[in-house]
């Protein structure tokens, strides 16, 4: 249910600008998946290997989204057996650049959640 809200609100031209990117990136794996293409081209076993826990059925559909979106480009080797690369748009290295001070933020707020609270 969530999810499905999410994307069709991806195509809403009546959001602002921020919930339009957060639509692109929710999920658990887009960002991670980001920040992975973002050092260069990867075959999808290589990206399963880097994140533990990501199932090979969540990550086809996670990538074709993101594909879908625009952020990221499916290349098929035509090799026996057949290889497939993903790799970053430029949209999608433009978002991940983007991400980087919201990133910051949210360290920020990660080490501001762990500081013991003064007892009021």
């Amino acid at each position: 249910m969530g999810m499905k809200m999410t994307r069709s609100r991806a195509q809403d031209p009546n959001v602002c600008g921020v919930t339009a990117a957060i639509a692109v990136i929710d999920g658990k794996w887009k960002t991670m998946l980001l920040w992975l293409l973002e050092s260069g081209p990867h075959r999808p076993g290589e990206l399963r290997r880097r994140l533990p826990g990501l199932t090979e059925k969540v990550l086809t559909q996670t990538l074709r989204e993101m594909e879908g979106d625009g952020l990221v480009h499916r290349e098929v080797h035509d090799v026996r057996p057949l290889k497939t690369v993903y790799s970053l748009t430029a949209f999608g290295r433009e978002l991940s650049e983007a991400l980087e001070p919201l990133a910051d933020w949210g360290h920020r707020r990660l080490e501001q959640l762990a500081e013991p609270q003064p007892v009021s």
